[in-house]
């Protein structure tokens, strides 16, 4: 019987939940997995703890009713994320707070706080991957845990479950793909025959890009994720700064610009990529007209995909959705089931 903590209780922890509730008798069926939450905090929506396990369904209807978990009833409410992490006796931690790519913050001390207590801990947060991933993984496996991360890159696509686990064995020599649904969505847009800003002011209106947009179209949310994929995946080191690594998003293509690559068969896509150059990791994201025989040119919409290129296998492609409440919810619960099958082999 696993004791979960939640950190976060927005739309990911909120998606993360309702599928524990979807799914409890089919992990305990098909996985001998049990377990019961005994700790939510988020910042906005207050706090609850039971070391005898909290109602998490009660929480989700309280919360979705406009009601604060401080008046969920419990052994405590009110506590902040770090002093829930410091006493809720947690064995995994689940933490879905905002991300702050310059400096990982909350989510980084929330993480290390964590592995401190013991516990094991599951991400869907960019920041602290993004710039700390290498030493993050080495301090949790110097305790003997283990820390997962799924959702950071493609969301509930497992990309990263995919290439450790069926690509075990393989080189990575390469990967290349669309990390980012609404730089995608815009250009499928302008495809169609919208210009850019039309396409800018459909993203927002269905809830694709914010108010403002730039974390997207000037590339930086791309870059965040190619930075994981090349600190986890390459074991580099590599700090997402755009202004210090090849980085540029779409703003500057014109229908013009749509319209020429069409008549040469060719299509634009907002391209990340992480790559081996003279024996040094690289990175770059950069708005590329690929030919319509690439696979990554069918991809449309707000979809992710990428392209794995490796020694033995040759060349593999994983599309999905890139975000959104159930999919990433969903890597939150692929990353539970992945920690306990490790857990049971030992």
């Amino acid at each position: 019987m696993y004791k979960l903590a939640l950190i976060g209780f927005g739309v990911v922890g909120q998606g993360f939940l309702e599928l524990l509730s979807e799914k409890e008798d089919i992990l305990r069926k098909n996985y001998q997995l049990e377990f019961q939450v005994v700790a939510i905090s988020d910042a906005q929506k207050g706090s609850v703890f039971s070391g005898q396990g909290i109602d998490f369904r009660k929480a989700l209807e309280w919360v979705k009713a406009g009601k604060s978990l401080n008046d969920l009833p419990g052994e405590k409410n009110g506590m902040d994320a770090l002093s829930t992490i410091e006493s809720c006796g947690a064995d995994i931690l689940f933490e879905a707070t905002w991300t702050d790519i310059k400096t990982g913050e909350p989510a980084l001390s929330h993480i290390r706080k964590a592995l401190e207590k013991g516990m094991h801990v599951v991400t869907t947060n960019k920041g602290p991957l993004a710039r700390y991933g290498k030493q993050l993984i080495e301090e949790a496996e110097s305790r003997g845990l283990i820390l997962r991360y799924e959702g950071t890159v493609m969301s509930g696509t497992p990309l990263l479950n995919l290439i450790r686990e069926c690509l075990a064995g393989c080189e990575i020599l390469e990967a290349r793909g669309i990390l980012n649904g609404t730089t995608n969505f815009i250009l499928t847009k302008m495809s169609e025959g919208q210009s850019y800003e039309e396409a800018l002011k459909t993203a927002q209106k269905l809830g694709y890009a914010e108010a403002v947009p730039d974390a997207d179209v000037l590339g930086w949310d791309a870059l965040a994720k190619v930075c994981i994929l090349a600190n986890t995946v390459f074991g580099a080191s590599i700090i997402p700064d755009p202004e210090k690594l090849p980085c540029k998003g779409i703003t500057g293509i014109r229908k013009e610009d749509i319209e020429n690559a069409k008549r040469e068969d060719q299509i634009w896509k907002l391209i990340a990529r992480v790559y081996r150059e003279n024996g040094a990791v690289k990175v770059r994201v950069w708005p590329e007209k690929i030919p319509l025989t690439d696979p990554l040119a069918g991809v449309t919409g707000a979809k992710n995909a990428l392209t794995i290129k490796t020694d033995a296998l040759e060349e593999i492609t994983i599309a999905g959705f890139g975000a959104g409440r159930t999919p990433t919810g969903y890597a939150m619960l692929i990353d539970f089931i992945d920690i306990h099958k490790n857990l049971r082999r030992r």
